[in-house]
């Protein structure tokens, strides 16, 4: 089992919101300690928190189970308050800290198995670092084998020298953790329980302490302020844009595209400078997503274009295009073959296959079927000050430039408006409308006879 410790809020972020939960490519920071933890043990972790970090427990209830380190006396309370919410079946655990996102499942069943294959009393990993920093120093016997862990603000000149230091991941057997959790000391210079101190106890219960060496390759590192948080973005952003291009995705600059790392792309995606793709996201075979777009919680066909454009919590079916400069907000559907561009706006509403929509027109609330043409100018009205209503429109319909649709109102098949039409009534199938309101001009019938009446539409 994973105690994950999450107790502290993390005050060189200058924030009210608990460090591991700022975002980290769509994902709070902790989200991925906890999955790493889950996949490394198989069990839920057990998350310390404290009152500063109540918010952890309430974004993470479903996930994870809690422990309550009521004050902020140090990492070693904080294994204190784990052990006593322990299930009793547990006899072995693992140690992360909430704020090291990059670290991997495997290493900590390396952790694991190194403790077990030395028996020893706890596990910790080493890690010879290129700049040391505020981190704590790992000191060794003549032998070899570690003695101690000094913290930065306890160590001697002589120690701060040393450059192997402790990354902060532990596995421990909890029977002896049990026995000497109680034995810790505060700190000299803090008066906090550090769970570094577990060391020199087993040292002296002559009880061995294993180290695991690892490479300096920054996954290890903990993020404490904003500059950090910025860093290990860039450096997991950079992995998940190489894993899409290894995978047949095509991006013309890497380094500008930002992935969060819910998205999943087809093969033979293009994607060009400057887009964002964010939450769950789906791109499919052969699309292409131009510069300047950004899509959230969409999913996007195959053979599409979308270029220049917004997409919101919206499906695009098909060889459709969007762009430049469209807009889909949440709930819109725009159907295979569908064209919308040039300063349209779309907003819960539905495209049928074939439609065209540009030139700076507005559609909310509305269905459109299959083959419709959408003016320059066009307007659903579909807010009276009180509610949203629906406009439905047929398929084949002709929709003239300016034309303004005030809802709740249908156009039948095959309807047509003429520019700057005020439509206020339903429209037959076929029927032609013009005017301030619209009036029938040509309806089916009349159309082989002659002139209309004149009738409103």
């Amino acid at each position: 089992m994973a105690v994950v410790l999450a107790a502290g809020l993390g005050t060189r972020m200058r924030s009210r919101v608990p460090k591991v939960l700022h975002p980290l490519l769509g994902r709070p920071m902790l989200a991925w300690v906890l999955d790493a933890a889950r996949e490394a043990t198989g069990r839920r972790p057990l998350v310390v928190t404290s009152p500063a970090t109540v918010a952890v427990r309430e974004r993470f209830a479903d996930e994870a189970d809690f422990a309550l380190q009521a004050e902020p006396r140090g990492t070693g309370d904080a294994l204190r308050a784990a052990l006593d919410a322990l299930p009793p079946d547990v006899d072995e655990i693992l140690v992360v800290s909430g704020d090291v996102p990059r670290v991997d499942p495997s290493l900590l069943l390396e952790l694991v198995d190194q403790r077990r294959l030395d028996h020893a009393a706890l596990a910790l990993t080493a890690v010879v670092a290129f700049d040391p920093r505020n981190l704590g120093r790992v000191v060794r016997n003549e032998a070899g084998s570690v003695e101690r862990i000094v913290e930065v603000k306890d160590a001697t000149v002589d120690e701060l020298e040393i450059g192997e230091i402790n990354a902060g991941l532990y596995a421990l057997d909890v029977e002896w953790l049990r026995s000497r959790i109680g034995s810790l000391t505060p700190s000299p210079s803090t008066g906090e329980l550090y769970l570094t101190e577990l060391v020199t106890l087993a040292r002296a219960d002559g009880r061995l302490v294993a180290a695991l060496d690892v490479d300096d390759d920054g996954r290890l590192l903990g993020i404490n302020d904003r500059a950090e948080l910025a860093q290990a973005e860039w450096d997991m952003r950079t992995e998940i844009n190489a894993a899409h291009m290894l995978a047949g995705v095509t991006m013309q600059d890497p380094s500008t595209v930002y992935l969060e790392a819910t998205v999943d792309l087809g093969t033979d995606v293009t994607i060009e400078p400057n887009v964002i793709l964010r939450g769950e996201t789906r791109v499919g075979d052969g699309t292409t997503i131009g510069a300047g777009s950004q899509i959230t919680d969409s999913t996007i066909g195959r053979d599409c274009v979308v270029w220049a454009s917004v997409v919101e919590s919206s499906e695009v079916e098909d060889g459709a295009r969007v762009g430049p400069f469209s807009h889909l907000r949440a709930g819109s559907h725009v159907g295979r073959d569908a064209e919308v561009g040039n300063y349209a706006e779309i907003k819960n509403s539905r495209l049928g296959a074939g439609v065209k929509q540009h030139h700076v027109s507005y559609l909310g609330d509305a269905e459109l079927g299959a083959a419709t043409n959408v003016g320059a100018g066009t307007i659903t009205a579909n807010y009276d000050g009180t509610s949203k209503h629906r406009t439905m429109i047929g398929e084949r319909v002709f929709l003239g430039v300016d034309t303004m649709l005030r809802a709740p109102i249908t156009l039948g098949d095959g309807a047509r408006t003429g520019a700057g039409a005020v439509v206020t009534h339903d429209v037959p199938p076929g029927a032609l409308v013009v005017g301030m309101p619209a009036r029938i001009r040509e309806s089916p019938a009349t159309a082989e006879h002659g002139a209309g009446d004149g009738t409103k539409a």
